[in-house]
């Protein structure tokens, strides 16, 4: 067998979806408790990134680990996965540009991903999102098993249904 069918068919096959589904699930979901339990220091964390207006924060602040709990949720529990994970590679393209952002103004802030343990922003911050991005994306475009509700396209994966 060729390599590139080998490789066609690792990356298409269901559950390497669900693998991937579970796993950027769990990591919104442990991401945002850990900030709705700190939203002061969050909040702060925010106001580092200095790509907010300071009016907005605290709205961001309510807003956004909420945000990534229930969209975590919902791809655990396999509810509304395309939605979901369509607002979270939003939210990476968001994370991934702020990150960029800073990295290129030699900013020495911490990243305020997850638990307030000083992680500072660096190079692999912005390599480990791109690879979560990149994830993201392939939830988005092939179907996983176990999902509660599926949406458009349910029961075809992304390179069948471009024949």
């Amino acid at each position: 067998m060729k390599v590139s069918k080998i490789f066609k068919k690792i990356i298409t096959h269901k559950y390497l979806a669900l693998i991937l589904r579970l796993y950027i699930g769990g990591i919104f979901i442990y991401a945002a408790i850990s900030k709705i339990s700190h939203l002061g220091d969050f909040a702060e964390v925010i106001a580092d990134y200095q790509v907010l207006p300071y009016w907005i924060v605290n709205f961001v602040t309510i807003v956004l680990p909420w945000t990534e709990l229930i969209c975590g949720l919902l791809l655990v529990l396999g509810i509304q996965v395309r939605s979901s994970v369509l607002i979270i590679i939003g939210l990476l393209a968001l994370f991934i540009i702020t990150i960029l952002i800073n990295l290129f103004r030699g900013s020495a802030i911490d990243c305020g991903c997850f638990n307030n343990i000083e992680e500072p922003l660096n190079w692999g911050t912005l390599i480990r999102d791109l690879i979560w991005l990149l994830m993201a994306i392939h939830i988005y475009l092939f179907e996983s098993p176990f999902q509660l509700v599926k949406g458009y396209g349910a029961g075809r994966s992304f390179l069948y249904s471009r024949r």
